[in-house]
């Protein structure tokens, strides 16, 4: 499989995955916009998750860009993204109704950790295919960012049981942090490269 193959599969699952997702916002039965109140919780709870796999499907766009081979390996790491991506509609469903419950919130931030994991698998199975001074791997470098987040997951994770409102305020932290685009990667040489050449 090539790189662009890659790419387009995994663009394909996160779209499913986001339409399954807005799928369980169901309309009210009623008329008024004071009818919308019950779902305000769900529809924060989809936006989050929308949030975060959309940050997913933005770095591992530009991650694409720096790659330039694959091995099976990748495609195994990229394969066990995707499996915990794909328990985003399902984590979201459970937590939406029940924010305040420690178990829903608990696994919800299972999935976000184990996201996290996966997507650090995925850059370590990719620089043992690039070379040291690889545009990747220069981008890449320590990842720091990545590793606060997924410590302040486990901090989350133990705060569920305790006040579940502070795991949230945790997750909404890390999806605020990732808005920012990553720069490594954005800006790294062969990205801009590219950048210029679909301009001109």
């Amino acid at each position: 499989m090539s790189r662009g193959r890659l790419e387009a599969f995994s663009d394909g699952v996160l779209a499913v995955l986001i339409t399954i997702m807005v799928l369980d916002l169901r309309p009210p039965d009623g008329h008024s916009l004071a009818d919308l109140r019950p779902l305000v919780p769900k529809l924060a709870v989809y936006a989050l998750s929308f949030v975060f796999l959309a940050i997913y499907w933005n770095n591992h766009h530009h991650l694409m860009h720096l790659v330039e081979t694959i091995s099976g390996g990748v495609l195994w790491a990229n394969a066990h993204l995707l499996f915990w991506l794909s328990l985003t509609p399902a984590a979201t469903a459970w937590m939406s109704p029940h924010l305040s419950a420690p178990a829903p919130v608990f696994v919800y931030g299972v999935v976000l950790f184990g996201s996290a994991v996966a997507y650090y698998i995925l850059t370590r199975a990719l620089l043992r295919v690039h070379a040291p001074g690889s545009p990747l791997a220069r981008a890449i470098g320590s990842d720091v960012k990545g590793r606060v987040s997924a410590v302040a997951y486990l901090a989350a994770l133990a705060a569920a049981w305790i006040e579940p409102w502070i795991a949230l305020g945790i997750y909404i932290i890390v999806a605020l942090v990732w808005l920012v685009p990553d720069r490594r990667i954005e800006h790294a040489p062969a990205v801009r490269g590219e950048q210029q050449s679909e301009s001109s």
